[in-house]
């Protein structure tokens, strides 16, 4: 797989200093009267949201890990089937943190250790001959470490004859400072469980035999390697989510952070998130430079066809912390005073104008998650020649471009200073994506 452009920034607002104040802190169930509804109120809400939608994914993650060491007890094409699908339940609450990663630098930091991508997967096991042999920019692009315990890469042997979960995370990650080097993640675990998807533009997910991970009955070589490979990489998953949760704890750095930015960078931060998620990382990099090159290589759960739920949570993220409300997996709510409450307060078209633009943006995703129940997932939908599937992507994509403008708008009407997002050249600079 290739490496994505780098993200540009777009956008500076450059505005007068805040007029908002803070007051009380509000439970989840304290229904809010307008005086009440202060950029205290909402930071407050943002970092519960934080700490709920991460512990969910933490849980869903340990979910996963019991699914994992099931199916290496007993690896049988029903319990892989099995852990396949804990791990497209462990994405949802994931995903619908990803707006917490833009503005909040130790998130950013921390979110390439699980939710990297595109990876080099020729680095950590079998692929097909088509893959290739060599990159000029990663020596380590087929070292295929599950087959090689201790590979020379340029003249120089690599000691990978323990697969765990330090060797992962402090040896073979991101090595060679290569940033598709992935060695760590859901995308790994993805593609440990799914194997390549050789289809093309064409339906069908990757194809990964349960045998693979047989000591009886192996198939793909290597099964002892390749079990522990992915016994490390859930482990050190959980792990890393753990770390983050516990960092939006009452005592945890990622709440420290955000509070050290005061009311109007709390708010700035929130608005950050918004919408460089939606504009430069979602509608630009993980969607419209997979449409314009017709590229399946550039599908963010590229292994398993999952995209379409990804970039839907994706979306879904941005509007919870919008909102000020969060759902997670036990059907549990967290809600309090809201970024809509607050805008609602300053100028009320304007949380309608925005409320709207979120309802279009995930209907026009519910469209592609359709479409992708029958079949047609994502890499089907951008295939060369597919008009209708083309019209779909472009939908979505038009939609979270007009949900960014309002976001500009918001931090117009709020007064929020110097506000940067993140762009895309897909989006900003179209002809520098075929240079």
């Amino acid at each position: 797989m290739h490496l994505k452009n780098t993200l540009k920034p777009i956008i500076n607002i450059a505005i007068a200093s805040s007029l908002l104040s803070g007051c009380n802190l509000l439970s989840s169930t304290d229904k809010q009267s307008e005086s009440e509804i202060t950029s205290t109120s909402v930071l407050d809400t943002y970092i519960q949201i934080a700490e709920s939608s991460f512990q969910d994914s933490l849980s869903s993650a340990k979910s996963l890990e019991n699914a994992v060491d099931n199916f290496l007890i007993s690896p049988t094409e029903e319990n892989l089937t099995q852990t396949k699908q804990a791990w497209v339940e462990a994405r949802a609450p994931y995903q619908q943190t990803e707006v917490y990663r833009f503005g909040n630098a130790s998130v950013d930091e921390w979110e390439g250790k699980v939710n990297a991508w595109p990876l080099d997967e020729g680095l950590i096991d079998y692929v097909d001959a088509a893959y290739g042999s060599e990159s000029d920019e990663n020596p380590f692009y087929n070292a295929n470490i599950i087959a090689n315990p201790m590979p020379m890469i340029g003249g120089k042997a690599v000691d990978a004859k323990t697969i765990n979960k330090a060797f992962l995370s402090e040896t073979l990650h991101e090595i060679d400072e290569v940033e598709s080097n992935v060695a760590t993640g859901y995308h790994v675990i993805e593609f440990l469980l799914w194997g390549q998807d050789l289809n093309g533009t064409n339906p069908g997910a990757g194809k990964r035999p349960a045998t693979d991970y047989s000591l009886s009955n192996c198939t793909g070589g290597n099964c002892d390697r390749r079990r522990a490979y992915l016994k490390s990489a859930t482990a050190l998953l959980v792990d890393d989510l753990q770390e983050m949760t516990t960092s939006w704890t009452a005592e945890g750095g990622a709440r420290a952070e955000l509070n050290a930015k005061g009311q109007q960078g709390g708010l700035a931060t929130i608005l950050t998130g918004m919408g460089s998620l939606a504009y430069g990382e979602l509608a630009g990099e993980r969607i419209k430079l997979g449409l314009m090159l017709h590229d399946p290589e550039e599908e963010h759960d590229c292994f398993s066809d999952n995209t379409h739920w990804s970039h839907y949570y994706d979306a879904k993220g941005i509007k919870n912390v919008y909102l000020g409300e969060y759902k997670n997996s036990q059907g549990e709510l967290t809600k309090g005073a809201s970024l809509s409450d607050l805008v609602k307060k300053a100028q009320p078209e304007l949380d309608a104008e925005m409320r709207t633009n979120l309802n279009s943006t995930e209907t026009a995703m519910q469209v592609m998650v359709d479409h992708a129940l029958k079949g047609h997932t994502f890499d089907v939908l951008i295939g060369e020649g597919n008009t209708d599937g083309n019209q779909i992507i472009k939908d979505i994509v038009d939609a979270l471009v007009v949900q960014a403008k309002t976001t500009e708008k918001i931090i117009h009407t709020l007064a929020l200073g110097n506000v940067e997002l993140e762009g895309s050249d897909s989006l900003d600079n179209p002809n520098a994506v075929f240079e």
